[in-house]
């Protein structure tokens, strides 16, 4: 876990250069522009972004071009068809295989009740997350954006009545399997839901190493391909509002949905760490050739 604790911290500043690039995109700033902005040498700047990312920042400007959003959204099978411009490998997500399991009618209505939840909060590639898990799996994943407490009450808007123990010694084996799957081992998630809710969370868990799709491409898998256009819309809405509520970042890759036209579209934990997240996957999960 030493490792992830240097990723997060080193993120920090990725997330602070990435957050500066997506603002002044269009000037392209410099090398030396960027790493003043974060307070850094050029040479200790651009060392620090390659180790993390994998390419340099020149790179990875490119990466944020709406050239390469278009590129991306007309191919959504592979996140290699955005990065001409600059990134050789497709992306994946990661090789573990999830299982989800949904609470019963009876456990949605009642919140939680009875049910006992293990957290902690962990450092990660993309900063500290807080992840919960019940008997029957990981019941919440979240990025720390603010404060811990935040995290806690995000938490609690899922699972309300739920009796929480803070417990790292229980989550952080599984931190260490989400972020670094070399072990191919499956997870399982305990999902509280919506009927509705829990097909789009499925339909995101379907989704191919290296494949992004579209809030309407999203809502023609769960509603059927045969869907009429003014129904489509209100469909997409709908998916749109259940994708915001995942309850497991990352896992459940909500990041890799994207607007219709243009853009990266909005994310929960910000567009920076959507972006952050597509990259490190591209670079450090290539697809086999």
């Amino acid at each position: 876990m030493n490792n992830f604790l240097r990723l997060s911290e080193d993120y920090a500043r990725v997330e602070q250069a990435i957050r500066f690039l997506e603002q002044n995109v269009r000037r392209q700033p410099d090398l030396e522009e960027v790493a003043a902005h974060v307070g850094l040498s050029e040479y200790h700047f651009q060392r620090l972004f390659t180790h993390w990312a994998g390419i340099s920042p020149k790179r990875f400007l490119q990466f944020l071009t709406k050239e390469n959003a278009k590129a991306l959204l007309a191919r959504t099978s592979v996140l290699s068809a955005a990065y001409e411009a600059g990134l050789s490998s497709p992306g994946r997500l990661h090789d573990l295989f999830v299982q989800a399991e949904a609470v019963t009618p009876g456990e949605y209505k009642t919140k939680g009740a009875g049910v006992d939840i293990a957290y902690g909060f962990h450092p990660t590639p993309f900063g500290e997350c807080l992840l919960a898990l019940t008997g029957r799996g990981i019941c919440f994943l979240g990025f720390v954006d603010h404060d811990r407490q935040s995290a806690l009450e995000e938490l609690n808007l899922h699972w309300a009545n739920a009796n929480l123990k803070e417990s790292p010694a229980q989550t952080a084996p599984l931190v260490e399997k989400i972020f670094s799957p070399q072990t191919g081992e499956a997870l399982t998630v305990h999902l509280n839901g919506t009927n509705f809710q829990l097909k789009v969370w499925e339909a995101l868990l379907r989704l191919t190493p290296g494949q992004v799709t579209t809030y309407q491409g999203l809502a023609r898998q769960v509603g059927g391909a045969a869907l009429s256009a003014s129904k489509g819309q209100g469909m997409a809405r709908a998916v749109g509002n259940a994708v915001g509520r995942n309850p497991v970042a990352y896992l459940i890759p909500c990041h890799r949905v994207l607007r219709q036209v243009g853009g990266f579209g909005e994310y929960r934990y910000g567009s920076a760490r959507k972006k952050a997240i597509l990259l490190y996957e591209s670079e450090h999960y290539p697809q086999p050739v």
